[in-house]
């Protein structure tokens, strides 16, 4: 590996000349920024950042950590590590990531993080839920993303659940759907409540008569998402729906729906409309016709999270991030 002293003979600049490109690029000469960069580009020289830092030499480059729980272990929440990383890199931190695989792993995992000494800290969890934060992290400079804390006032991002699906079924209610079935997430868990909560509120302030809305929650565990092709056969009798529009509890349901209801017959959204939630990665290619979701606002939840420890914003509780309607073909 290149050293300091490597690309400064390259460039034919002092050490200090080399250190201020990388550190303050601003109080060099155009052409000679230029000439370092091109040393540092040929060399594929690395600064050692973590090492100045021990040091106690810089303090321009601050590094965040983040512990994932289950997040980066899954292809649901891609786009929030993601969107960590690079919204870190744009503000010249650099970031590092620490799984936590179970809640057993926690020790470990907690310790892996603090030994990196880290300025900032990202607790982050696939599905929004309510989490118990090690003991150790909570006089750490710390921000959750994706999670609520059950005893602790921390600061937090997550999705506006409620309103998502409050402007989902409004948009449902305009578009003049009146016989809605919906199987949402199971009610163990904040989602699954705050979405029903959401549909229950567009539906009362439109006056529409509450028999009307049908609404169930399934059961925990992903064992249950085969439980939607049982509750679609008690509402197709004869292969005849007698609802006009299925709300999903999120697109994984809707993906199994699709399966049912075609098999049977039913054409959507000429006879059937279908609603999802999540705008899942990977997924949404997969519907004919395509699926009109709500999109959980990941990438806004990973930034804003990072710009939480950047900024050294207040701690201002819990903040939720909208969740907007995708329109597509299914309605």
């Amino acid at each position: 590996m290149a050293s300091l002293k490597e690309v400064a003979q390259l460039a034919a600049v002092s050490l200090m000349t080399v250190s201020r490109a990388i550190n303050e690029p601003q109080r060099l000469k155009p052409e000679t920024l230029a000439r370092v960069q091109t040393a540092i580009s040929a060399l594929n020289y690395v600064p050692d950042f973590s090492a100045r830092k021990m040091r106690g030499r810089s303090t321009k480059v601050s590094t965040l950590g983040v512990l994932a729980l289950d997040t980066a272990t899954t292809p649901f929440s891609v786009e929030l590590l993601l969107s960590i990383e690079l919204t870190a890199r744009e503000f010249g931190w650099s970031s590092f990531l620490v799984n936590i695989t179970s809640q057993e792993d926690s020790k470990r995992a907690v310790s892996q993080l603090l030994s990196q000494r880290p300025d900032g800290i990202i607790f982050t969890t696939m599905g929004l839920r309510e989490v118990e934060i090690p003991e150790r992290l909570l006089d750490k400079n710390l921000v959750l993303a994706n999670c609520l804390s059950r005893e602790h006032a921390l600061p937090g991002y997550i999705p506006d659940d409620f309103e998502g699906q409050y402007q989902a079924m409004k948009a449902l209610i305009k578009k003049g759907y009146q016989r809605p079935l919906c199987f949402y997430l199971p009610d163990s868990i904040p989602a699954g409540i705050c979405r029903r909560a959401g549909a229950e509120a567009a539906w009362q302030e439109a006056g529409l008569p509450a028999q009307q809305l049908r609404q169930f929650h399934m059961a925990s565990g992903d064992e249950h998402y085969r439980d939607v092709v049982a509750l679609l056969n008690e509402f197709t009798p004869h292969d005849k729906p007698d609802f006009d529009v299925l709300v999903c509890g999120n697109d994984r349901i809707a993906f199994l729906a699709y399966q049912v209801l075609l098999a049977k017959g039913i054409a959507i959204p000429q006879q059937v409309a279908v609603l999802g939630y999540d705008n899942m990665v990977g997924i949404g290619d997969l519907f004919q016709p395509p699926l009109t979701t709500v999109q959980l606002p990941h990438r806004e939840i990973g930034r804003e999270a990072v710009l939480h420890l950047i900024e050294q914003r207040p701690n201002s509780g819990v903040i939720q991030i909208s969740s907007p309607l995708l329109e597509r073909a299914s309605l």
